[in-house]
């Protein structure tokens, strides 16, 4: 029987978990019926479906704006965000998101997943099915798109089990009559199979695009390496490789295969290395972005407006070409244009200071001690000369620190300036200011102007940094080649003109994890991956973390006294249970070392809120609504 697919609305599949809406999804003609047939008889048709699959993974994972209007930075402990846009953020901060309500939606939950995977699977087995004739203008292009969506099939079932968890693998098209009694699969059994797309999709696509196609940026074999490496590693992390040793009580469907397994660690160690080490053409397919030297500071108008303090090269990471080409693993295109610049500028800019960094993700950016880094919460740096009260003396932290945070800064005239979060515009709690005590500076080049007209490409899904990081991780867990992991996760500090770890990493397990868990932190700020790796590290419940917490509580009788009692009695990093964020406030001081508009301060720690999590929200609950209708799919534990 003849398929038809009209203008209005379509139901190609019957799945209700899959699909619980209308879509115009091979709607191509606006006045005629267009049959499956018709669609899947011209290459144009099929590539234009690709691109639909294209930008339906755009929407599921977009780092700048997973929240609707916030990045996911905001439900960690990196960035505050405001209240507007219906408080998306602060409401997943409070507590107040469940089965019913998941706040932000924009593409990047349960139904709207498996909406991708739909999509995709109709391409792959109608192409076959109707024998799609390949783009008459150039050979190969078809086999190219169908590897593209194996690749997002796997991709987007990667989304599912980030956010998820244990998930139906879904890898055909469901149709009318079919069982529909969908059950989870294990974490393992979903990352074998993203394993096999991924692999399937590698024997398909081109080994890469150079940056001047029209088709760079779509899926090549690098990407499909990346893909498996990412859910090594995450099957490889304490999530689902030895919960119950990180406090984690609550039983998941297939609870007995998380109990620790230290293949796991060899194979991300494995699928890693295959990034690291992919060759084209007998060279390094991957390579660190190395433009500009160290005496390079302008911005793109060819001015240095912050004191010396950012390097071209941290700048330009984000927009030259070459990065994308030789960095970048994965990436979409145009994920916000200028108007997110007014978003996230202080008012003294005319901006609204939309997402502020918190003080513990502040801590991370490393002090510089003679020929190597520490953290600021460490002996080391305490010796080596680091002061709290006056913390951003240029030259002494990690560079990438004055790139990702605002302390001197411009006017809308060009004017060198320093921001002033003690009176004016700028202060702490004036309106669409700062609670934090920070302004957020990531990707946003010195020069540009609220009017100007530019879209921001950055951040990738993926860049090298991420495997080296794996790959590093893996080999100390596994206690092997570590001289080449710490010489690697270097490299990456070298880049950013960071002074290296110190030797004694090498030699002390707990600190290299330490170290590579920070550089992590560092590296990939407000890039999107904070949410997941505090999750699946099973940070808010490990001993160690509610230990802290504990010391915290009992350090003082107000929440800021708490936090200031804590750093004075050198009690180290402060918790990371994704329970309460701190800023850091200019108190006025005739002794301070700090000098703003001719006034001395001091700076000193504050707790800006208490937040709510608890040991159900490493996993999102699957909306209710989509439980009702496939009775046979568990809700997620806790909920």
């Amino acid at each position: 029987m003849k398929k038809l697919y009209r203008f209005s609305a379509i139901a190609l599949l019957v799945l209700p978990l899959v699909f619980t809406s209308c879509s115009d999804y091979l709607d191509r003609d606006d006045d005629d019926n267009i049959t499956e047939a018709d669609v899947f008889a011209r290459y144009e048709k099929v590539n234009g479906l690709v691109s639909d699959v294209y930008a339906a993974a755009k929407k599921a994972d977009r780092p700048l704006v997973f929240f609707e209007h916030f990045s996911n930075s905001a439900i960690t402990d990196e960035c505050e965000g405001t209240n507007v846009e219906g408080n998306i953020t602060n409401n997943f901060n409070n507590g107040a998101w469940n089965p019913n309500s998941l706040p932000g939606s924009v593409g990047q939950y349960w139904e709207a997943l498996y909406e991708g995977i739909r999509k995709a699977n109709l391409i792959i087995e109608n192409v076959q099915k109707y024998n799609t004739p390949d783009n008459p203008q150039q050979d190969g292009d078809l086999r190219n798109r169908i590897g593209e969506m194996y690749f997002m099939r796997g991709y987007f079932h990667m989304l599912l089990l980030r956010m998820y968890g244990e998930a139906p693998y879904i890898d055909r098209v469901i149709n009318a009559g079919d069982n529909m009694d969908f059950k989870k699969e294990s974490v393992h059994s979903m990352v074998e199979k993203i394993v096999t797309d991924a692999q399937t999709a590698y024997g398909m696509v081109p080994n890469k695009y150079v940056k001047t196609s029209e088709n760079f940026g779509r899926v090549d074999k690098g990407a499909c390496l990346g893909l498996i490496s990412f859910v090594r590693w995450v099957a490889a992390t304490p999530l689902w490789n030895g919960a119950s040793q990180y406090g984690y009580n609550l039983r998941r469907v297939f609870e007995n295969e998380y109990a620790y397994d230290a293949t796991r660690w060899r194979k991300a160690k494995e699928a890693a290395k295959a990034v690291l080490d992919f060759e084209v053409g007998g060279t390094k397919r991957y390579s660190l972005y190395t433009k500009h030297d160290a005496n390079d500071f302008k911005d793109p108008a060819d001015g240095n407006l912050n004191d010396s303090r950012v390097y071209a090269r941290l700048w330009d990471m984000f927009y030259d070409m070459d990065a994308f080409a030789n960095e970048y693993v994965f990436f979409m295109t145009k994920s916000k244009d200028q108007a997110w610049q007014g978003d996230i500028y202080p008012p003294s800019r005319e901006g609204s200071s939309r997402q502020q960094p918190v003080q513990e993700q502040v801590d991370e950016y490393e002090y510089i001690v003679g020929d190597y880094g520490y953290p600021v919460y460490s002996a080391e740096a305490r010796k080596g000369g680091y002061d709290d009260t006056n913390p951003y003396v240029k030259g002494t932290r990690d560079p990438r620190f004055y790139r990702d945070v605002i302390y001197p800064y411009r006017n809308n005239k060009n004017e060198s300036k320093t921001i002033n979060t003690a009176s004016g515009s700028d202060k702490i709690g004036a309106t669409n200011a700062t609670t934090t005590g920070y302004y957020l500076r990531k990707f946003q080049q010195e020069s540009w102007n609220k009017s100007g007209n530019f879209s921001i490409n950055a951040p990738a899904i993926w860049r090298l940094p991420e495997f080296i990081y794996i790959y590093a991780e893996a080999c100390n867990e596994l206690g092997e080649d570590i001289d080449e992991a710490y010489k690697l996760v270097n490299t990456v500090r070298e880049r950013s003109f960071m002074k290296p770890m110190p030797p004694e990493v090498k030699t002390n397990q707990q600190l290299m994890r330490e170290y590579i868990q920070r550089e992590r932190r560092v590296e990939l700020f407000y890039e999107g991956k904070r949410p997941w790796t505090c999750r699946l590290y099973l940070e808010p419940t490990s001993k160690e973390e509610l230990a802290k917490e504990s010391l915290w509580k009992s350090s003082g009788s107000d929440n800021s006294k708490r936090t200031q009692k804590y750093w004075a009695a050198n009690n180290g990093a402060l918790p990371r249970c994704q329970r309460m964020i701190n800023g850091m406030r200019p108190v006025q001081d005739e002794n301070g070392a700090i000098t703003v508009d001719g006034v001395k301060y001091r700076m000193e720690r504050f707790c800006v809120e208490e937040r709510t999590f608890s040991i159900q929200h490493y996993l999102f609950p699957i909306r209710q609504s989509e439980l009702q209708k496939t009775p046979t799919i568990e809700q997620n534990p806790g909920w």
